[in-house]
């Protein structure tokens, strides 16, 4: 969030790729889009490291709401809606996350990622129902 633009960002990124780093690892997003440009700006650079995604499972919407503005991510409207509708129910807020996410792993697998990094938070109940959901 400091660098002042883009290009700044990845400047920096190639910088710690020069330096030794092996792989990276994105911050947290909810629309693969973002995620698939990235690696081709990345790319488009010369950072040829794996480039893995960074998921966050949502498990309640002012959580999301909270972490996403501290980060700069954004979240879908359709999915911001959807979390804006079931207010503090947090029950509910976690299962329109777990089917976010097994959406999103699910469409990252089909294209080829090197792999996926979940910020787990401590849910390790949540990710089993995803990573079960994920392999069916």
């Amino acid at each position: 969030m400091e660098a002042p633009d883009f290009a700044t960002d990845l400047a920096n990124l190639k910088q710690k790729v020069e330096a030794g780093a092996d792989c990276v690892i994105t911050q947290l997003f909810y629309d693969n889009e973002y995620y698939y440009r990235f690696v081709e700006a990345a790319r488009h650079i010369g950072i040829s490291v794996p480039i893995i995604p960074g998921l966050l499972p949502i498990v309640s919407a002012k959580q999301i709401v909270r972490i996403t503005s501290m980060c700069g991510s954004c979240l879908p409207e359709e999915l911001r809606m959807e979390l804006e509708a079931v207010g503090d129910n947090n029950a509910k807020a976690e299962e329109i996350g777990i089917e976010q996410c097994v959406a999103q792993a699910t469409d990252l697998i089909k294209n080829g990622v090197a792999g996926i990094h979940f910020y787990v938070l401590n849910r390790s109940s949540q990710m089993v129902r995803i990573m079960n959901r994920i392999q069916h």
